[in-house]
């Protein structure tokens, strides 16, 4: 295993979502609260930045081209080169402080995102209010024939989306619950079936955030305010820890050409200035070769 490199000196409020584009060979991530959609050209390192008009929770590649994206209160396609949305779905008018968080694509190209109660605000470029704690969040998704339905709701912070190499289990978890969940999943249909217990971390610090699978099955975890990406094996057992330098890990993909690099978001919000002071790379952009590979991230097939 390499040693664990900050790839963008850009910081983020809260990195997310990170999305690795192999035929532009380039990584796509979202910073929720700036709020903004980056994409990084790991050879050059250069970084590339749209302003986005509301809060944007996730994002997902397009079959078409551009992207799809999950903002604050409504999923739209965006045009890369003129900027322009494409209102897809909107949030009740009633939910005005309800927004979309994780979000991505099943092995089908199905968009599935879901939404959370989110108060807090950003004043003078800092995170004002706490964490949400009312399960009001809905799991939404989006088909090829730009449908709507929902999946579930009483989710107080969905995150952890990710499809097991048959697409047959989904994974998912309720940050505010400390537990990943796996679904049964029918990739034809986009059907969930039972629930069960994936993995506990109420024994770890931190909350479980975004996460990935690789080509051997295995589910990569970030813990959110706990240090680490952990490896959970195909039954729950906990793999491998990795420790971070930086204390809100927030999601994590495979990118690079042959999708062996564990690329890992991050967040500065609510860190006081004498934690950030001993964290200097949160917000950053990690990277780090844990010697195995993922796979390739679905694309939107609307």
């Amino acid at each position: 295993m390499s040693e664990i490199q900050s790839v963008t000196d850009l910081k983020n409020i809260l990195g997310e979502v990170p999305v690795w584009c192999p035929a532009e060979r380039r990584l796509y991530w979202v910073d929720i609260r700036q709020p903004a959609v980056h994409r990084l050209d790991p050879e050059s390192g250069k970084v590339e930045t749209w302003t986005m008009p509301e809060m944007v929770g996730a994002l997902a590649l397009r079959e078409t081209g551009g992207l799809l994206l999950a903002l604050k209160s409504r999923m739209a396609f965006f045009d890369l080169e003129s900027g322009a949305f494409e209102d897809l779905f909107k949030l009740p008018a009633d939910q005005p402080f309800h927004r979309f968080n994780d979000g991505r694509c099943d092995p089908r190209g199905r968009f599935v995102a879901g939404t959370m109660k989110d108060t807090s605000r950003i004043v003078d470029g800092f995170v004002q209010g706490g964490p949400a704690t009312d399960p009001e969040g809905v799991l939404y998704v989006l088909d090829e024939k730009l449908e709507v339905r929902e999946l579930f709701g009483g989710i107080i912070i969905p995150n952890s989306l990710a499809w097991s190499p048959d697409a047959r289990t989904m994974y998912f978890a309720d940050s505010r619950l400390l537990t990943i969940f796996a679904y049964g999943y029918d990739p034809e249909s986009g059907a969930l079936g039972a629930r069960r217990p994936f993995a506990r971390t109420d024994d770890r610090p931190g909350v479980p955030d975004g996460a990935t699978v690789d080509r051997e099955g295995f589910l990569w975890s970030a813990q959110y305010g706990g240090w680490q990406v952990i490896r959970y094996a195909p039954d729950g057992r906990v793999d491998r820890v990795i420790d971070l330098p930086v204390e809100q890990p927030t999601a994590c993909t495979f990118g690079g050409p042959g999708l062996d690099r564990l690329y890992i978001t991050t967040a500065t919000q609510r860190l006081p200035a004498e934690q950030l002071a001993k964290q200097p790379l949160a917000g950053t952009l990690l990277a780090i070769d844990v010697g195995v590979r993922g796979l390739p991230e679905p694309r939107f097939a609307g």
